[in-house]
């Protein structure tokens, strides 16, 4: 199934976003570095089972203009609502994937009527000491600038391999490493402003129906028992394996996971 994509206008310029399925709409926000494209194998799964799934680029990612420096989680959210205005949706459920969770949360918050239910898809729920940490590593980081010889490309693949411990799927490293290019320096932007943020402080505030989504082989899986442990009272669903690239590798079984809690009202 093809998915069908569109421009809307956000508040620092076009925002896209791609769509597929009729059903109950669920926004999708991925995680850094990537795109609406890293939910490509779920969109036909999600759409066979009733969702009509909703991939948007966050600002500043895949097609979408970016935002002034410094970005923000805050400012990330605000394409949310400017998108559901184009599609004439009063209302729909999100989903965030990383970082995407992170501005899924920021959302649900700060506009809660028109957000119905959330799924945070591996928080990234850190101390403060590990947010700079992170920052610090960021940082020092070496840049992969484009060589002569194209040896900046094993380069960004080595690394991309290096953060994702325990992967398996080819397809899906080559599908991430593409999305490390496409991104650039808003890869960065996009770390920066997920370790700028306290998603604790806006999971505390989240009033909507919510489910905690993780996968035992995630890099940040103790970040969504962090999570549980502050929010108790939400849904928690756990996948076995998997890296951060659970929807490339898992994909029926994550979606599964979704629909099963995106139509709960309706069954």
């Amino acid at each position: 199934m093809k998915t069908r994509k569109g421009y809307a206008d956000g508040p620092f310029g076009q925002i896209h976003y791609q769509e597929a399925g009729g059903g109950v709409p669920l926004v999708l926000c991925h995680q850094s570095p990537s795109s609406s494209a890293m939910f490509r194998p779920a969109y036909p799964l999600l759409a066979a089972a009733g969702v009509r799934a909703i991939g948007m680029d966050t600002p500043a990612f895949g097609q979408s203009d970016p935002p002034p420096r410094p970005h923000s989680i805050a400012g990330y959210a605000r394409a949310v609502p400017a998108l559901l205005d184009h599609l004439n949706l009063d209302q729909a459920a999100i989903l965030g994937h990383h970082t995407g969770a992170a501005i899924a949360a920021e959302a649900a918050v700060t506009w809660p009527a028109r957000i119905t239910r959330v799924i945070l898809n591996g928080p990234p729920v850190l101390t403060l000491a590990e947010r700079k940490a992170y920052r610090d590593a960021l940082d020092s980081a070496p840049r992969s600038d484009p060589q002569a010889d194209g040896s900046h490309l094993l380069e960004i693949w080595n690394r991309r391999a290096t953060f994702t411990p325990g992967w398996t799927s080819v397809e899906a490293m080559h599908n991430g490493v593409i999305q490390m290019l496409i991104a650039g320096d808003a890869g960065l932007d996009g770390f920066h402003a997920a370790f700028d943020h306290d998603i604790a402080e806006t999971i505390r505030r989240i009033t909507q129906p919510t489910l905690i989504l993780t996968n035992t082989g995630d890099d940040i899986y103790s970040c969504a028992q962090r999570a549980r442990e502050l929010r108790p009272d939400f849904d928690y669903v756990e996948l076995s394996g998997g890296t951060h690239d659970i929807v490339d590798e898992q994909p029926q079984a994550w979606a599964d996971a979704v629909t099963a809690f995106v139509l709960q009202e309706r069954r």
